[in-house]
């Protein structure tokens, strides 16, 4: 088991969660996913199998299964922050006024 591995797992399952990859994974099944849709339980669940398949023990699998959901929930709100701050300058740097301006 390998810290590295286990802040990626929790990378990607909250960045394809905040970029919508699940939820455009849920549209093209037609189906609801609400083991992976939700930050949480995909990172959860992920490092859970990660690590029992790894070796560890049940009680270090799920207190770290848990750090990780726990992780995740904070992930995910420091991506929104950056989204929110990356909306803010990209207004500023490409206002609309001036691309209906350069179109006429």
């Amino acid at each position: 088991m390998d810290f590295m591995d286990i802040a990626g797992i929790v990378f990607a399952c909250t960045a394809a969660n905040h970029l919508g990859l699940i939820a455009a994974i849920s549209s093209v099944l037609h189906r609801q996913l609400p083991f992976i849709s939700c930050v949480k339980c995909f990172s959860f669940w992920a490092v859970l199998a990660y690590c029992l398949l790894g070796g560890c023990s049940v009680i270090t699998s799920l207190a770290i299964s848990f750090l990780s959901a726990w992780s995740a929930v904070w992930l995910d709100l420091l991506m929104g922050i950056i989204d929110h701050f990356y909306i803010k300058v990209y207004e500023q740097i490409y206002p609309t006024a001036d691309t209906a301006q350069s179109d006429t």
